[in-house]
């Protein structure tokens, strides 16, 4: 089956025919890291980003150095993103659900800023960086509780490198600081594996039935949202590929080329805040 055609305008002609297609059709977005760059959460793509490189599955698993210079970080990254607060375009996307225009969210962010917005139907394909996870036993923690274990075990060391050098936040509950050699991390206490973040890392699949709820809940949807993503990994250009082959129109809004312009039926060159606040004052 042949992807409908790429249409581009600008953002007011754009932000028109967007109101248009939202009219009267279920919707479900699909957001990115673009979602959250005016919460002061940086993304990894973006036009203006530095060149990242995260970490992969692999590495956390099979590297204790990987691992303790990741804790190390996310010690005092997670604080971050905890006290981060829903932009614009988070409220207005809420906004949109209650008014019954949306009826769900896919989010690859793991920052829980659209349920603080007040969305309620929800899916975190990545998880969340509030949960940690044993990969021996499965058992789950709160963030803030292993953040009083690793506050035990290495006092001060927060302040100390915040006052040495400042922190610079990278995307994920990540901050960017060098010296972590004599971090020290701490296991699960039930049976002494090793913890992770309840976050899907590159190289590590989406959790089968969070991904057949998604794709339940595009394949109930007439018009797919994508807000701030570039769609470069599979967890999420797949539900767009998946829309455009059953011919449910894709309408992405981000700054920046994604690898779904060709399935697009509308593509707007423009933040997500304030796409969504234009829309939302339209209907």
């Amino acid at each position: 089956m042949s992807a409908p055609p790429l249409a581009t305008a600008t953002p007011g002609e754009a932000h028109a025919r967007l109101v248009g297609l939202l009219a009267g059709r279920r919707t479900v977005a699909l957001t990115g890291a673009g979602m959250s760059t005016d919460s002061g959460i940086p993304d990894y793509r973006g036009p203006d980003s530095p060149k990242r490189t995260p970490m992969t599955y692999q590495q956390f698993m099979g590297d204790a150095a990987f691992r303790r210079h990741y804790w190390a970080r996310n010690h005092l990254g997670w604080r971050f993103m905890d006290a981060s607060r829903p932009n614009a375009g988070h409220r207005a996307l809420a906004g949109l659900e209650r008014a019954g225009v949306v009826g769900g969210v896919l989010t690859q962010n793991v920052d829980l800023l659209h349920t603080k917005a007040g969305s309620r139907n929800v899916i975190d394909l990545h998880g969340s960086y509030a949960q940690v996870r044993c990969m021996g036993c499965e058992s789950r923690i709160s963030r803030f509780t292993l953040a009083q274990r690793l506050e035990e075990a290495n006092p001060g060391f927060a302040e100390s490198v915040s006052a040495a050098t400042g922190v610079e936040i990278a995307p994920d509950a990540d901050a960017v600081i060098d010296e972590t050699a004599h971090f020290r991390m701490v296991d699960c206490e039930r049976c002494g594996g090793i913890l992770k973040p309840d976050i899907v890392y590159f190289g590590e699949s989406v959790p089968k039935h969070r991904v057949e709820a998604a794709f339940a809940m595009v394949a109930g949807c007439e018009l797919l949202l994508v807000l701030g993503s570039s769609l470069t990994v599979m967890s999420g250009l797949r539900f767009v590929r998946h829309a455009a082959k059953n011919e449910i129109p894709v309408v992405i809004v981000n700054r920046g080329p994604t690898r779904g312009d060709e399935y697009a039926t509308l593509k707007l060159e423009d933040g997500c805040s304030q796409t969504l606040e234009t829309v939302t004052a339209a209907l």
